[in-house]
Order: C-alpha cells, then structure tokens, then sequence
C-alpha cells in the first residue's frame, strides 16, 4: 500500500494546518518560565528515568504545553497543571510497553495515592504512587472542590481506558475507526487536562454537564485527537507502534494511502470546527452573572486547547525534534526509517528505545 510519499527518492509526508481558520490564537502563561524550573526539579527528584527516558522527557518540554494550555492560569493553578503533565509522562513511559494486568495493578496504585494524598505510600512500591500522591496533595491545596471532584472522575475513566489499550496491544488487535474514536476519547488523557481549567471556578455538576457544554467537550477532544494522531503518525509508524492511530486505522478500514487518510481525517475536523463555532450560540446562561461569566472563562478555555496542542508540538521536540518551527512553516516532514523489532524488547520502557532523530531523519540516534 503506497503511503503517499511526494517522491520515491526523498519521501516525505504532507501535515496540514488544520486550524488556519481557528479564531483562538496562540497565548503562553506569563509564569512559565519560573513554573518549568519548579515541576523539572521536582520531577528529576524522583529519578525515574533512564538517561534515554530523560531525553524523552526534556525533548517532551510538558512545562511549555501546561503554559499553552492554561495562559490564564494563576502561578499555582499552572504548577499543578505542570505537575498533570509530567505524571501523565512517567504513566505513559510506565505503561506502554506493559501488559494489562500490569497496567491494571499500575492505575490502582496512582488512583489509591490520589484519593488518599496525605497517606504514605508503601515500601517498594512503583514511583507512580508517589509521584500521583504528591501531585495532588499540592493541588488540593487552591484547586476548587468541584475541580478536584471533577479530577479524580475524569481521571478514573482514563486510567480504566489505558487497561483496555494494553489488552488491545496484548492481542495485537486493530480496532474500527468507530471504535477507535470511542476509546481513544477516554485514553487520550484530554479530559482530565481540561480538569485544570476550573481550580479557579466553581462549576457545578449541573452546569459543567450541561449538554451543550458537553457537546462542546466532546467536540475539543475529537478535534485535538485527530491532530494528534496526524502528527504523532511519523514517529509512531517508525517505532512500529501506530496501532493506536487514527491515521493508520484509516489507512486500513478506507484502503487509502497516507495522504488519503489525512485527507478524510482533515474533512472531519474541519466538520467538528463547524460544529463548535455553532453550539456557542447555543450556550445557556445560568440565571447568575458571576457563574455566567465562570463558564465564559471555562469555554474560552476549551476553544484554546487545540490551539496550544498544535503550538506545542511544533515548539516542543516530542514530534518533529529541533525542526519542528521548520515543518511548521513548511508542512512538509521527510519519512523517519523504521526501528527494527530487536530493536523494541518487551519490557524496555518506551523512552528508552532508540530515539529517532528528526534532526537527521536518515537515521535513529
């Protein structure tokens, strides 16, 4: 199956901008720079990983997505969102090359230290706990209480969806697009990144769950799903791990070449674009002026994360290494080479597989 290379002797893979036309522009938090020194340290004190793991992780810059993220937020709210960030990193790094009955014992321990925060973790146990129980028991200490109940929900369901994603790897099994989109909804890890946008709010059940704001909800996370997937696609296909991409399901399900499943991948978020701009006007007010205004803020918000989720990926390493302003500019991104499986042994933590240079995409560092 040809993958839409633009030649044979320098392939290349074309990346849409897909929000050319989006009204919300780029904003970074004021506070970054001081809150990136404060979480790195505090994630390098736990040294959990490996010198590759750790090149992973400043490449990642997770510091500058929670500053694109939140542009608004208060040095503290912007601390634990930092914090989020890093601790979604280390689960990932954790997680992705585990089984499912490894993953399951995995998720229990971070929700047990995030309901329990202010209870010591036992002895020997995974540095996830740790790590999870202390993020939280400094973001209680200003997150609203809606905001911490709407955590713990948000973050239950995406931990439970990482177990069925390590099942899914352990049967070596391709999903449909539609059930693709209803599973990588949950373990994306979009939802609980949004749960930051309320520790300064108070939104109740009743409002936060309107349908109209859910509408819109689920309208972010599709769209920034789908960005994702397009620019992850390179360095996953390369690594042998685009199972759990929307762009190869496509290429699967449609029988198209790369740039054909783009192209309808581009045609559905162009058609979820459309969709939100539309249920703005359908927002509700709530019958009180300072809970309008909160729910303003919240959805001014929600209409930034695609945004910030393109910025970073261009400006972080994590994708496109130091090129990624270039490619930005340009659209276009030479073809990484395949890892060979001896490569990628059962058991190696992700971030310590050969890291794949898009400094000089010819070759694996």
């Amino acid at each position: 199956m040809s993958l839409g290379f633009s030649t044979a002797k320098s392939p290349v893979l074309y990346i849409p901008d897909t929000l050319a036309d989006w009204p919300w522009r780029r904003a970074i938090n004021p506070h970054y720079q001081e809150v990136k020194e404060e979480a790195t340290a505090w994630f390098h004190s736990f040294e959990a990983l490996s010198p590759q793991s750790q090149k992973a992780f400043d490449k990642g810059n997770f510091a500058l997505l929670a500053s694109l993220a939140f542009p608004w937020a208060s040095k503290e709210h912007l601390r634990t969102g930092c914090d989020l960030m890093n601790v979604f990193f280390l689960f990932d790094e954790f997680t992705d090359v585990e089984p499912a009955h490894v993953v399951s014992e995995m998720v229990d321990i971070v929700l047990d230290a995030m309901k329990n925060p202010h209870k010591p973790r036992p002895e020997g146990e995974v540095i996830l706990g740790e790590m999870a129980r202390q993020f939280w028991e400094r973001g209680i200490k200003t997150a609203t209480p809606t905001s911490q109940v709407h955590m713990l929900e948000t973050l239950t369901g995406f931990l439970d969806s990482v177990v069925d994603q390590a099942a899914d790897r352990d049967d070596g099994r391709y999903r449909s697009i539609e059930e693709y989109l209803e599973r990588r909804r949950a373990n994306i890890g979009t939802r609980p990144s949004l749960v930051p946008l309320e520790f300064g709010l108070d939104l109740p059940d009743d409002v936060l769950y309107h349908p109209v704001l859910v509408e819109l909800t689920d309208y972010i996370v599709d769209i920034t799903l789908i960005d994702n997937d397009i620019v992850s696609y390179n360095k996953e296909q390369a690594a042998g791990d685009d199972r759990y991409n929307l762009v190869t399901l496509a290429m699967r399900q449609f029988q198209l070449d790369f740039d054909g499943a783009v192209d309808w991948a581009t045609q559905y978020h162009a058609e979820l674009r459309s969709k939100f701009l539309q249920a703005l006007h359908r927002v509700p007010t709530f019958g009180d002026v300072k809970l309008d205004r909160q729910v303003a803020e919240y959805i001014r918000g929600l209409a930034n994360w695609p945004r910030c989720n393109d910025c970073w990926s261009f400006e972080g390493e994590r994708y496109f290494g130091n090129k990624g302003l270039e490619y930005k500019r340009t659209r276009l991104v030479p073809l990484l080479p395949k890892v060979s499986k001896s490569e990628n042994a059962p058991g190696q933590r992700k971030g310590e597989l050969p890291m794949l240079s898009m400094d000089e995409p010819d070759s694996p560092l």
